[in-house]
C-alpha cells in the first residue's frame, strides 16, 4: 500500500499560541515551564490533527521555538564561544541569545532567507577544527512525547551537508569538519532507533542547488555511514523548492531507503527518477503544492501517482506535498469573511494534509469513497478557470503599451545626485531609518478597533496625526536628516499595499512564520491588478507639512509585493509583477507632485525571488530589474530614489543591484560586520549606500564606539561621500526606550565621521 505523509506542519499554532508564548517569556511573563508547556501543546494538536486526517508518516521535531537550523546547530553543540561565556550553557536562554544577541554583550549570530522563501534562519557559526556533540536530545525528545500519545512519529532533522552548506566556516572548508559531525548524527540516529522510531527524514535542501562537486560527492560516503550506524532505522532524505537536475542520480543512488522529489517545481523530473531509481528505492512524490494556498487538482495529481504506481508499486510510493507545510496558513476553516466563490479555490495545511490522505487512499484503491473530495476539487479547479473576477482587459491593455523608455531614468546618476545634492542639502554621511517606528500596542490598539467598526475615521485619523508627529519630533530632536513619518497605519509592509490594489483578497487568521516569533499574513492575488486610488499620498503629505527637512515617502516595490504574497499561479509571476509596478508608479508620481524630493521603494525580496539554479537567474533577474525601474523611473532628476534590501547575499546579484539605478540603497549589513560590502567594492558599485550599523532584530543598544567602528570598516570599502547611515531596517517590531537612545547615538557617531573625515 501507498504511504501518505507530510514533511512538516505549520508550528505558529491555529491562533499564532507560539509567538504569544514565545514573546511573553521574552518578556519575563511566563516561565520557561510553561513556554515549554505551550510547544507542547502545538506540537501535539498537529500531530493529533494529522492522524485524524489519515497521514501515515506524521513528522516529529518539524516544531521549533524560534528556526530549525538554529535548532540543529544547538543540537551539536555548534554553539558560538561568546553565548558560552554570557550563560555559562546551552540552555533555552542561551538558544534565543543565538538568535536576538545579549543586551550589552554578545551580538546575534546572521540571519538570512531559507532558499527562495520569506522564512529567515539563523546561520550556524562554525571554525576550523571545530568538535560537535550530541549537546542536547530534542529530535529523541519529541518522538517519544508523540510515542506517549499512541503515535510513531518520523522525526525530521536537517541534514549534516546542508547544516555546513548554510553556515558560515571560518578558517576552513566546512567539508573538513564532515566526520567529526557525522559522529554526532550517528549517535542520534542510534538513539532514535532505540527509541523504537522506524524512520528518520533527512532533509538535504542544498540537492536543489547547482552541484558543488565536493558536498556532492560527500553525500555517498555521508549516507553510507549514517545508514549503518542503526540498520532498523530507515531514512528517507527530502529536498524541495526546486528539481534535483544534475543532483537526481547521486541523490537516487545514495544508500537510503527513500528520496523525496518536489514535482510541483520540477515535474519533469518524475520520468527520469522511475528511469533510474533502484529497484529498493522508495519515492516521495510532492504532488501538491506545499508553498502556495491553491487548491490541489486532484484528478491530475492522481494521474502522476498511477504513472508510478506503474513502475514503482503502491508499495514504493510515499504520497507527499512538494515541501513542508511551514509556508502556508494553518486552517482554511478559520476563514469566515473571504468570499465564497473564492474560498473554494483555496487550501491551507489542514486541508492540503487533507489532501494527501485522500490521494493517498484513491491510489490505493478507494477511488469510489473520495469520489465526493474529487468532484469538489474538479469543481473548484473549473470555477477559477471560467471566473471573469481573474482578468481585467483594462489592465491588459496598459500592460501591453508599456515601452523600454518606461524603464529608464532620463539622466546617468552622477548628473541626478548633484541635482539632488543642490536641493537637498544634505551633509557628508546623511542619516535616516529605514522607514517604521514601534508599532506600540496602543497603536495596534487603536488601528484594529478602527477595523473592527468601533471608533470613527475622524477619531482614527486623530490618533495616527498625533503617533506622526510625535515621530518627526523625536527624529528632529535626535538631529536625523531625513525623516519618516513612522508606518503606524500599516500593519504590514505588502498587506498594507495590496489593500489598495483590485485582484487582491485577504485573510483574517492566514499567518505564516517569517522568523522566530515574526509571523505574516502574506495577501492572495488572485486576478490582475491595478491600484484603486493614492496609497501613502495623505499621511506622506501631512508628515512633510511637520518639519522642513526632506520626509520620504514609503513605499513596497513590485517583486517585494509578488514575492510576499500568495500569488496566482495561472499566469507567468512576470506579468503579474509588472501588474503591481504599474500600481506603485501612479504611487510614485502622485508623490511627487505633492512635493515629496525623496521616496524609497523597498525590496527586501529581490534576492529571495531568484530561482536557485545560476541558469535561470538571467531571466528573472531581467524582469524583476525592469518592474523596479518602471515603478521609479517616471520622476525627474531632482527626485531621489531609494530602495532598501536585507539579508541577500549581494555578491550574486549586485550587477541586478545596479541595474535597478536607484539613487540610494540601503543594506542589512550589521550583523556581518560589515562583511556584505565587499561585493559593493569588488563591482565598483556607482551609487550611493546605507550599510545598516545596527540590528534592529536585537533588544540590545548598540554603543556609540560599536556603530564608529562600523562605519569606519563602510568607509574602508567605500568613498565616504557614498555613505548613508542608518539602521538595519525597519524599526516597528523594537520598544521606543530601545530606538530612540540607539538613534541619538547613531546620529553621534556619523557626526564624528563627518569631523574625522573633513579634517
Amino acid at each position: 500500500m501507498a504511504l501518505s505523509s507530510t514533511l512538516g506542519f505549520p508550528r505558529i499554532g491555529p491562533a499564532r499560541e507560539l509567538k504569544n508564548a514565545v514573546e511573553e517569556f521574552w518578556a519575563g511573563k511566563i516561565s520557561e515551564e510553561e513556554l515549554k508547556a505551550a510547544g507542547r501543546n502545538i506540537r501535539q494538536g498537529n500531530w493529533q490533527l494529522q492522524k485524524e486526517l489519515g497521514i501515515d508518516h506524521i513528522p516529529s521535531n518539524d516544531f521549533s521555538f524560534y528556526d530549525h537550523v538554529l535548532d540543529t546547530a544547538f543540537m551539536v553543540g555548534a554553539v558560538p564561544e561568546r553565548f558560552l561565556a554570557q550563560s555559562g550553557g546551552t540552555d533555552i536562554r542561551t538558544y534565543f541569545a543565538m538568535a536576538r544577541g545579549v543586551a550589552g554583550g554578545a551580538h546575534a549570530m546572521a540571519m538570512t532567507k531559507w532558499f527562495d522563501t520569506n522564512y529567515h534562519y539563523i546561520v550556524p557559526e562554525f571554525f576550523k577544527g571545530q568538535t560537535f556533540r550530541l549537546a542536547c536530545t530534542k529530535p529523541v525528545d519529541e518522538f517519544l512525547e508523540s510515542k506517549k500519545l499512541g503515535l510513531i512519529t518520523r522525526p525530521v532533522v536537517l541534514g549534516p551537508l546542508s547544516l555546513l552548506a548554510l553556515g558560515k566556516t571560518s578558517g576552513a572548508d566546512p567539508l573538513s569538519l564532515l566526520d567529526n559531525l557525522l559522529a554526532t548524527y550517528e549517535e542520534l540516529f542510534v538513539r532514535l532507533s532505540d527509541a523504537g522510531a522506524q524512520w528518520v527524514q533527512v532533509d538535504e535542501p542544498l540537492l536543489a542547488l547547482d552541484c558543488n562537486g565536493d558536498f556532492c560527492s560527500s553525500l555517498t560516503k555521508a549516507y553510507s555511514r549514517l545508514s549503518r550506524c542503526a540498520p532498523n532505522l530507515k531514512i528517507l532524505v527530502a529536498s524541495y523548492f526546486n528539481g534535483l537536475d544534475d543532483n537526481l542520480a547521486t541523490a537516487l543512488h545514495l544508500p537510503v531507503d527513500a528520496v523525496h522529489l518536489d514535482l510541483v517545481r520540477a515535474p519533469q523530473e518524475l520520468d527520469d527518477a522511475l528511469y533510474l531509481a533502484p529497484e529498493n528505492l522508495s519515492l516521495s512524490l510532492g504532488v501538491l503544492d506545499g508553498r502556495n494556498v491553491w487548491r490541489t487538482d486532484m484528478r491530475s495529481a492522481l494521474d502522476i501517482l498511477r504513472k508510478a504506481e506503474k513502475k514503482l508499486g503502491k508499495e514504493r510510493i510515499i504520497v507527499a506535498p512538494s515541501c513542508p507545510l511551514y509556508h502556508v496558513p494553518v486552517d482554511l476553516e478559520q476563514e469566515r469573511e473571504i468570499d465564497p466563490h473564492l474560498r473554494q479555490w483555496l487550501s491551507f495545511a489542514k486541508q492540503k494534509v487533507a489532501e494527501i490522505a485522500s490521494l493517498s487512499r484513491a491510489l490505493n484503491g478507494g477511488e469510489q469513497s473520495e469520489k465526493a473530495a474529487f468532484e469538489a476539487s474538479w469543481a473548484a479547479i473549473e470555477s477559477r478557470k471560467q471566473s471573469v473576477n481573474t482578468r481585467d482587459e483594462n489592465v491588459r491593455r496598459r500592460v501591453a503599451s508599456v515601452t523600454q523608455g518606461m524603464a529608464k531614468r532620463a539622466s546617468s546618476h552622477a548628473e541626478r545626485k548633484s541635482l539632488q545634492q543642490e536641493s537637498l542639502r544634505l551633509p557628508l554621511f546623511p542619516t535616516t531609518t529605514i522607514g517604521s517606528f514601534p508599532q506600540t500596542k496602543e497603536v495596534r490598539s487603536v488601528r484594529a478597533a478602527y477595523r473592527a467598526g468601533k471608533i470613527t475615521r475622524g477619531e482614527y485619523d486623530f490618533f495616527m496625526r498625533l503617533e506622526i508627529e510625535k515621530s518627526v519630533r523625536l527624529q528632529e530632536e535626535a538631529g536625523m536628516d531625513v525623516l519618516v513619518h513612522g508606518e503606524f497605519e500599516r500593519t504590514d509592509m505588502v498587506e498594507y499595499f495590496a489593500e489598495f490594489l483590485r485582484g487582491i483578497a485577504f485573510t483574517k487568521y492566514g499567518w505564516v512564520q517569517s522568523y522566530g516569533s515574526r509571523c505574516v499574513k502574506p495577501p492572495i492575488i488572485f486576478g490582475d491588478v491595478e491600484r484603486k486610488g493614492p496609497i501613502t499620498v495623505e499621511w506622506t503629505r501631512y508628515a512633510q507639512s511637520l518639519t522642513k527637512k526632506p520626509m520620504k515617502g514609503m513605499l513596497t516595490g513590485p517583486v517585494t509585493i509578488l514575492e510576499w504574497s500568495f500569488v496566482r499561479d495561472d499566469q507567468p509571476r512576470k506579468e503579474t509583477c509588472l501588474q503591481i509596478a504599474l500600481a506603485i508608479r501612479d504611487e510614485v508620481q502622485d508623490l511627487e507632485k505633492e512635493g515629496i524630493r525623496i521616496i524609497q521603494i523597498d525590496e527586501p525580496a529581490f534576492r529571495e525571488g531568484m530561482p536557485l539554479r545560476r541558469a535561470d537567474w538571467y531571466g528573472y533577474l531581467g524582469w524583476a530589474a525592469k518592474c523596479f525601474r518602471i515603478a521609479s523611473s517616471s520622476v525627474r532628476d531632482e527626485t531621489q530614489i531609494h530602495t532598501h534590501m536585507c539579508y541577500a547575499n549581494f555578491n550574486d546579484i549586485i550587477e541586478a543591484v545596479a541595474a535597478l539605478d536607484a539613487d540610494v540603497i540601503s543594506i542589512e549589513s550589521s550583523r556581518s560586520r560589515m562583511e556584505l560590502l565587499k561585493a559593493f567594492r569588488d563591482f565598483s558599485y556607482p551609487n550611493d549606500i546605507g550599510p545598516g550599523i545596527y540590528d534592529v532584530h536585537s533588544p540590545a543598544i548598540p554603543s556609540l564606539e560599536d556603530i564608529k567602528e562600523l562605519l569606519r570598516k563602510a568607509v574602508k570599502v567605500l568613498s565616504p561621500g557614498q555613505v548613508w547611515v542608518n539602521p538595519d531596517c525597519g524599526l516597528k517590531t523594537r520598544k521606543w526606550e530601545e530606538v530612540i537612545p540607539a538613534l541619538q547615538l547613531m546620529v553621534k557617531a556619523a557626526q564624528a565621521l563627518r569631523a574625522e573625515t573633513q579634517k
